[in-house]
């Protein structure tokens, strides 16, 4: 299971002003609570995720939200999860805290805006990242990726 949460960091948006995040894996969907009159909203959600194919990436999906109309869309990013199952496959015994397991550049194959690390912090592995956004003129959202062992599910 994987846990998102975090903030978003929007820059030069239209004055839209309800915003929310939606995120996908396969058929899950998950959406936050409705951000209203903020051009720069902070969330600082937990989103919790069910992952069955590790293959597939998390695709994330901005939105102001309308009355009347259908939700405009503020941009999508995708958060390819394979570094980190990875990590997360790695011997992490007797590792000690904010110890850097590995680090994903950005690339063409990444939504990412900056490098991220794979951190192992008070006793899980976590990945603090800022993704660029795609489909929209320029936008950024920032947001901490974790494992979350759940009793009685398979793991990895």
């Amino acid at each position: 299971m994987f846990d998102l949460f975090g903030d978003a960091q929007t820059r030069t948006m239209p004055s839209q002003n309800k915003r929310f995040w939606g995120s996908r894996i396969v058929d899950m969907k998950l959406k936050t609570r409705v951000v209203k009159r903020n051009l720069n909203p902070e969330w600082n959600e937990e989103l919790t995720l069910s992952i069955a194919n590790p293959s597939l990436s998390i695709h994330l999906m901005g939105y102001d939200k309308d009355k009347f109309s259908l939700d405009d869309k503020m941009g999508d990013a995708d958060i390819h999860i394979g570094p980190f199952l990875d990590a997360l496959r790695t011997r992490l015994d007797n590792i000690r805290n904010g110890t850097v397991i590995t680090k994903v550049k950005p690339g063409r194959d990444n939504c990412l805006a900056e490098e991220s690390c794979i951190v192992w912090s008070d006793g899980k592995l976590v990945q603090d990242m800022v993704l660029r956004l795609r489909n929209v003129e320029r936008s950024e959202v920032e947001l901490r990726l974790q494992w979350i062992d759940i009793p009685g599910s398979r793991g990895l």
